[in-house]
């Protein structure tokens, strides 16, 4: 990750299961990764929290709903909003997802792969430079996990996201478990994935839990990070470098306690690693 880019170390996704331990507690959590849409209202509760959440720690900002390759025009006011909630909030980033989630009228609460052709790399293109000068800021894309491809695709999912990153000046969120699900599920090497990605594009990782059926996987981050994640995710770090890493959990919450151990190993890994690169260089 280019020297430019701040690390910012362990994070967790802030979820309203925590919201009265992190405030009591202070819990020894890096930062904290926001739903963006949880937090576009006027007031109430949700603000009251993340206010005094962001005295503390930093926050970043991540995007379930801006479907930025979907068929539909890009909403103005969901960017206005989106905008005035950075100028609130001042997080390091902002992200979103790769895909799209609605179509001309209806949100769809699925993030849905695209066809990766040169059609769609040009339309999504444009579509990044229209937020990004909204936002005063680079974009931040993440893969998502899939179950289908399209069969006239002119490029792999990872070709794709670098030409994007390389034609709109978007960066990257590396999402090791989507990486490691949709591998499973279409049989390719998550390792020719992540290596083929520019370093000096990806800001951030994501680390999740995941269903196992054997002959498929699906990303429905309510179990702990598996074994054959962490052993990707320690490869990432390997080849990549600092890069600042989220820990997701949105369904089945388990106690608080249990969560941050769950951070701490992912620290205590990403510390050893960091710590072994720095003596090879």
């Amino acid at each position: 990750m280019s020297a430019s880019v701040p690390f910012l170390g362990y994070g967790l996704g802030l979820r309203s299961a925590y919201y009265q331990q992190i405030l009591e507690q202070s819990p020894d959590v890096d930062w904290f990764e926001v739903v963006s849409e949880n937090f576009m209202v006027q007031g109430g509760k949700a603000l009251y929290f993340l206010d005094a959440i962001a005295e503390r720690y930093p926050v970043v900002m991540h995007g379930v709903s801006l479907s930025i390759g979907g068929p539909h025009a890009l909403d103005p006011d969901y960017l206005k909003q989106l905008k005035q909630l950075a100028e609130r909030v001042k997080p390091a980033w902002i992200s979103d997802h790769l895909c799209w989630s609605r179509g001309n009228a209806h949100q769809l609460h699925d993030l849905l792969p695209l066809p990766y052709t040169e059609e769609s790399l040009e339309y999504i293109a444009a579509r990044v430079a229209q937020v990004q000068d909204v936002l005063q800021r680079p974009l931040v894309l993440e893969n998502v996990s899939s179950y289908v491809r399209v069969a006239a695709d002119d490029f792999t999912e990872w070709e794709f996201l670098q030409a994007l990153s390389h034609v709109s000046g978007c960066e990257l969120l590396l999402d090791v478990n989507n990486v490691y699900v949709s591998s499973r599920n279409h049989g390719f090497d998550p390792w020719t994935f992540i290596q083929s990605l520019p370093k000096d594009k990806v800001r951030q990782l994501h680390l999740a839990g995941h269903s196992d059926y054997g002959d498929y996987v699906i990303d429905t981050h309510d179990h702990p990070v598996s074994d054959p994640v962490w052993a990707l995710y320690q490869r990432t770090l390997e080849h990549f470098g600092p890069v600042a890493t989220l820990l997701e959990r949105d369904d089945h919450f388990p106690p608080f306690e249990e969560l941050l151990d769950e951070l701490h190993k992912a620290r205590e890994l990403g510390d050893r690693v960091l710590a072994g690169r720095q003596k090879c260089a």
